[in-house]
């Protein structure tokens, strides 16, 4: 079956990667330069780049390592990732660059986690139609998502007035959204039934567990490393806050686990995906929540939601929606994201002492949501309709989930 998929990644993949990346280069050469005289926002290097360093982790091992659960695409899922992550990141640097132009795009390490924020729309994204793709269709679904968060992000801070913080912490919304007219508009005709080689096993459990592992020790720094620091204690807030919702996600996921079990017995998916969900919520609502307890009660909560979507969402989307999310993006992503939104409006309109002011923020807020979704379906469909050509030569059903559709294995080969 390899030399069928040899000339597809030979005349496809190789060109498209290095014309890309030659582009990337020139545009660098002519419209970039590194920031080193003047410390954005007054931090020092000691201070950015250990933020910087928890966000890469979390982008390339956590969801690197996440997405390897299934049995015999863990080369493709681990090596996609990162291959799209690192795409991503350089277009996000020369949009984010555009976006508040001024002669030349500086860079330095804020720029860098502001690209790798934009580009972790893109990861949850393509948890949507995780191998069902080839990685010429990912690198496309880089370039467009990363395109579309970044006009959505405009949108939001000029027009509606949002705060950077708030308008980048959409970026669960909008990749759930834009995953899932993903496989909508890329459904394949019988998956009804599922594909046989759509399953993990007890070593893919232990790999994607790891990426789990990855996620949830750093996503405190995830939700915090844009908080003004200039208020006194609101970046040790952000990070306390997201830890206690991770903590108690993590007791409620196993408990949940084992309540919605015909059998009374943990589920290894539910616990890897579901202990992250206070973590997502927290993340939507971080500029709000200022007491413990809060952020807790928004943990176990989250936890609830996503638990139970697992359990019996991903199934009636297929069958009624005909979206097949590989990753369950919406009740990891999706829901606890909508609920950290609707926290977040609540919390911002209880400390408004004037009803007009309320009201305002509550349709300011209500706008922002709505133009973060019609902004992403919007990108999704034309990004699926467009995956949909045969010329991107998509893996044919009997080689999805599967890395012999890319990969070499000389073990596997005849013997002449």
């Amino acid at each position: 079956m390899a030399p069928r998929y040899a000339p597809s990644l030979r005349s496809c993949l190789a060109p498209t990667l290095l014309l890309l990346q030659l582009a990337f280069i020139v545009i660098f050469y002519f419209k970039t330069e590194i920031q080193i005289h003047v410390r954005a926002h007054g931090d020092s290097f000691s201070d950015v780049y250990p933020m910087f360093q928890d966000v890469n982790v979390m982008l390339i091992l956590g969801f690197g390592f996440l997405s390897t659960f299934l049995v015999r695409y863990g080369f493709s899922a681990s090596a996609f990732t990162l291959l799209v992550a690192v795409v991503a990141t350089q277009w996000a640097i020369i949009l984010n660059g555009i976006e508040t132009f001024r002669g030349k795009i500086r860079i330095d390490l804020r720029s860098l986690i502001d690209a790798e924020m934009c580009t972790a729309s893109v990861l949850i994204s393509i948890g949507a139609v995780l191998g069902r793709t080839n990685p010429v269709q990912l690198i496309l679904i880089s370039l467009l998502e990363v395109s579309g968060f970044i006009l959505n992000k405009w949108v939001l801070q000029t027009w509606l007035k949002v705060q950077l913080l708030n308008s980048i912490m959409m970026l669960h919304i909008f990749g759930t959204f834009f995953g899932l007219m993903l496989t909508w508009t890329m459904y394949r005709k019988g998956s009804e039934q599922g594909f046989e080689k759509e399953k993990f096993d007890q070593r893919s459990g232990l790999f994607s567990m790891l990426g789990t592992l990855f996620l949830w020790m750093f996503w405190p720094t995830f939700n915090s490393v844009l908080v003004d620091d200039r208020i006194p204690g609101r970046k040790l807030g952000a990070v306390c806050s997201t830890y206690l919702a991770l903590a108690v996600s993590a007791v409620a996921a196993a408990a949940m686990s084992v309540l919605s079990s015909p059998k009374g017995k943990l589920n290894l998916i539910h616990m890897q995906q579901c202990i992250l969900a206070g973590g997502v919520a927290v993340s939507v609502a971080i500029s709000a929540v200022y007491q413990p307890w809060v952020a807790m009660t928004i943990g176990l909560t989250a936890t609830v939601v996503s638990t139970v979507g697992h359990r019996y969402l991903k199934t009636q989307m297929l069958l009624a929606f005909q979206c097949h999310d590989t990753c369950t993006v919406l009740s990891t992503h999706g829901l606890p994201g909508l609920l950290g939104w609707l926290i977040r409006l609540i919390l911002e309109v209880q400390e408004l002492d004037d009803h007009t002011t309320a009201i305002r923020f509550a349709v300011f807020h209500i706008c922002a949501l709505l133009a973060t979704i019609a902004i992403s379906l919007s990108m999704g469909i034309i990004t699926g309709l467009l995956l949909k050509w045969d010329f991107w030569r998509p893996p044919q059903e009997n080689k999805c989930y599967d890395d012999q559709a890319f990969w070499e294995f000389p073990h596997l080969a005849k013997r002449q």
